[in-house]
C-alpha cells in the first residue's frame, strides 16, 4: 500500500519510462525520413536567378509543386548502435534506481513501524511506573495520616507521582508523532492509529561479514545503477569516437508539377546518395571525445567509490546490529535485577529500614531498566532492516 501511495516512487517511475522513450529517439536515426513538400512560386521576369549566398547560381520559375523526400541512413559506422546501447544502458539506471526507491519506502515504513511499536513499549513502561507511584503516594499518605510517616515523605511521594505523571505525558506524546511518521511513510496524511502487532525477532545474524558483502555487491539497486551509468558513459565515449568516420545516407524525391513554365516538366524522380566525410571543424569533434572519455573514466570512478560505501554500510550496520541484539539479554537481566531490588526497597521502606529516596532510586532503575529493554529490541529490528537494505534484500 505504501508503494502506490508514495510519489517520491511515481516520480521515479515517470522518469524511467522518460528514460525508454530516448532509445527510441536515439534508434529513429535507424528508419527512413519521409518528408512531404508543397511549394508554389511567381516571378517577376522570365530567366531569374538567385545568384547572392552561394558559388552556384538558381533559376527561379513561376511554378506550383508537390512531392516527397526521403532521407535513410545507410551507414555511421556503428555511431548509432553505440548511441542506443548507451541509452539502453541509462535506461536501466533509471530502472535501478526506481528500485533503489522502493527499498528506501520499504526500509523508511519498516523504521517508522518499529520506530512506533517502542514509544508504546516505552510508555507501557511509564504507566506502570505512574501506577506503582500514585500507590505509594497513597501507602504513605495513609500512614503520614497515622503518624507513621513524615510529611516529608508525603511531599517527596507526591512529587515523584508528578514526575511519573509528566513522564507518562512525554511518552504519549512521542507515541503520536512515531504514529504521524509512519503515516507520512505509508503515503498518508493522517497518522495510523489501528494497533499494530510486535513481529517476532527475526534469524540470528550471520557469524561474518562477508556473505553479506557478496550479497550487497549483486542485489543493492545503487551499486547496479552506477554500473550501468559506467556502461553507459563507455557506450557514448564510444559513439564520440566515431564523430570522424563518414555517413552514406540514400536520397530519393518524386513529385508532381501540375503548374509550371515551359523549362520544367511535369512529373520529377529522382534517387541516389551522399557521403559526408568530416574533414576539420575547429577542433569541435576532438574535444568532444576528449569530454566522454573523460567522463567515462570519471564515471568508473564513482562506481568504485559506490563499491567502497555500499561495503562501509554493510560492515557498520552488521557491527550495529550485533551490538544491539547482545543488549537484549543484557537489558532483560537488568530488568530482573532491578525488579528484585525495587522489592527489597520496598520491602525496606514498608518495615521502616529505608528512607523513600532509596525506594525512589529503586524504581527509576526499574522503570529505567525496562525502558531499556524495549529500546534494545525495538533498535535491534530497525537495524536489521537496515541491515536488509544495506544488502539489498528490501528492494
Amino acid at each position: 500500500m505504501a508503494l502506490r501511495k508514495q510519489p517520491m516512487l511515481q516520480a521515479a517511475q515517470f522518469r524511467a519510462r522518460a528514460q525508454r522513450e530516448r532509445i527510441r529517439e536515439q534508434s529513429a536515426a535507424r528508419l527512413p525520413t519521409i518528408v512531404m513538400n508543397a511549394t508554389g512560386s511567381l516571378v517577376a521576369d522570365t530567366g531569374t536567378s538567385t545568384a547572392a549566398g552561394a558559388l552556384t547560381t538558381s533559376s527561379l520559375s513561376d511554378r506550383f509543386a508537390y512531392g516527397g523526400t526521403l532521407v535513410q541512413l545507410v551507414t555511421d559506422f556503428g555511431r548509432t548502435s553505440s548511441l542506443i546501447s548507451s541509452e539502453r544502458s541509462e535506461t536501466q539506471a533509471a530502472n535501478d534506481r526506481t528500485i533503489l526507491t522502493q527499498a528506501a519506502i520499504r526500509l523508511s515504513v519498516r523504521d517508522a513501524y518499529f520506530q512506533v511499536l517502542g514509544a508504546e513499549a516505552v510508555l507501557h513502561a511509564a504507566e506502570e511506573a505512574r501506577r506503582n507511584r500514585a500507590l505509594i503516594y497513597h501507602q504513605v499518605s495513609e500512614l503520614a495520616a497515622s503518624q507513621l510517616r513524615s510529611t516529608l515523605d508525603v511531599n517527596f511521594a507526591g512529587v515523584l507521582e508528578s514526575q511519573a505523571e509528566l513522564a507518562v505525558v512525554q511518552a504519549r506524546s512521542l507515541v503520536e508523532q512515531q504514529r504521524a511518521r509512519l503515516g507520512t511513510a505509508m503515503g498518508n496524511q493522517q497518522a495510523v492509529t489501528a494497533p499494530l502487532v510486535a513481529e517476532a525477532l527475526p534469524s540470528d545474524l550471520p557469524a561474518t561479514v562477508t556473505m553479506l558483502l557478496a550479497e550487497a555487491d549483486t542485489q543493492r539497486a545503487d551499486l547496479q545503477a552506477a554500473r550501468a551509468e559506467q556502461m553507459a558513459a563507455k557506450e557514448f565515449s564510444k559513439a564520440q569516437t566515431r564523430l570522424n568516420y563518414p555517413t552514406l545516407d540514400a536520397l530519393g524525391s518524386a513529385g508532381q508539377i501540375p503548374f509550371h513554365d515551359h523549362t520544367l516538366q511535369g512529373n520529377y524522380a529522382a534517387a541516389g546518395f551522399n557521403l559526408r566525410v568530416p574533414i576539420f571543424n575547429g577542433g569541435l569533434f576532438h574535444a568532444q571525445q576528449a569530454e566522454a572519455a573523460l567522463n567515462a573514466s570519471a564515471r568508473e570512478r564513482d562506481t568504485r567509490e559506490q563499491q567502497l560505501e555500499v561495503s562501509q554500510q554493510v560492515q557498520t550496520t552488521w557491527i550495529a546490529a550485533q551490538e544491539a541484539f547482545q543488549s537484549i539479554a543484557v537489558t532483560r537481566r537488568l530488568v530482573e535485577q532491578s525488579r528484585e531490588a525495587f522489592r527489597l526497597a520496598k520491602a525496606r521502606y514498608d518495615a521502616g529500614l529505608g528512607s523513600i529516596v532509596e525506594l525512589n532510586e529503586a524504581q527509576l532503575n526499574q522503570t529505567s531498566a525496562e525502558i531499556s529493554v524495549a529500546d534494545a529490541t525495538f533498535t535491534y529490528l530497525s537495524r536489521r532492516a537496515l541491515l536488509d537494505y544495506a544488502t539489498g534484500q528490501l528492494n
